[in-house]
């Protein structure tokens, strides 16, 4: 049983690469049978288009009159279009407040989302929409787990005929690498579909800039007073550094003034 097992471990493998390849090459080369099962080909290529994965990202930069309001707008709207909001962030600067708000909406929806993105501003300023054909990824990927699948069932085929510890543990760390492999392969076709179901839309708000800055007593106050306290901390610092070295420079002074009354007598 142990020279068995050590036989077929890699010939398993052997068998695994294998499939995967002949998988890969039987996807691309399948022949084109016209009317299959009666079908028209205009039906099946249709079926093939409904398929397909796009994942599709849009990107806008919009001009608002007030940020926090628009925000909250955005948010309503992506969920009434059964979608959600990502994340959101408000930036408070000394002059200017930015807004930047990130959505998902359904993939049938993202052209309604643009267009009511767009009736939200009084400017668009950017916008950019990209979109990525994944389906070639996603069907290599069902392949690749069907094989992985169908040598994970043999590894626990020949688990069950084990006779040994020894044996056990060798088809353990073979079956413990197909399922690592499965694991990984999942997570990417599940990220696939939820990202070509739904869209991703980041949008970044600015406020509309006035002509002009609006005058205030207060503020023209706060300022008065900012500068005068700069004026008497500057003031303090000086008096301070010639109080400490006051040994360097009263001397001179005081024989300068003598010098100078001795000329005047």
């Amino acid at each position: 049983m142990n020279k068995l097992l050590k036989v077929s471990i890699p010939i398993l493998l052997i068998l695994g690469l294998v499939l995967v390849s002949g998988c890969g090459a039987s996807t691309s080369e399948a022949p084109n049978v016209p009317g299959e099962g009666g079908r028209d080909e205009s039906e099946i290529t249709d079926e093939l288009t409904e398929d397909r994965k796009i994942v599709k990202t849009g990107s806008m930069t919009l001009e608002v009159g007030n940020i926090t309001e628009t925000m909250d707008e955005v948010a309503e709207m992506a969920d009434e279009l059964n979608g959600y909001v990502v994340s959101s962030h408000k930036y408070d600067y000394e002059r200017r407040v930015e807004g930047r708000i990130t959505i998902r909406v359904p993939f049938e929806k993202f052209e309604e989302a643009f267009a009511r993105l767009r009736q939200l501003a009084t400017a668009v300023l950017y916008e950019t929409t990209t979109a990525k054909d994944v389906t070639e990824e996603y069907v290599d990927l069902e392949a690749q787990l069907s094989n992985l699948q169908a040598t994970e069932a043999q590894y626990l085929a020949l688990l069950e005929k084990a006779e040994n510890v020894e044996e056990m543990l060798m088809v353990q760390k073979e079956l413990s690498k197909v399922r690592g492999e499965i694991e990984q392969i999942e997570g990417r076709m599940k990220y696939l579909e939820q990202t070509s179901e739904t869209s991703l839309i980041e949008v970044d708000l600015q406020e509309t800039k006035g002509l002009a800055e609006p005058w205030s007593a207060s503020a023209a106050l706060k300022a008065a007073v900012r500068g005068l306290t700069t004026f008497g901390r500057g003031l303090a610092t000086v008096l301070i550094w010639l109080g400490i070295f006051c040994w360097v420079w009263v001397p001179p002074l005081v024989i300068w003034l003598r010098r100078r009354r001795r000329a005047k007598s």
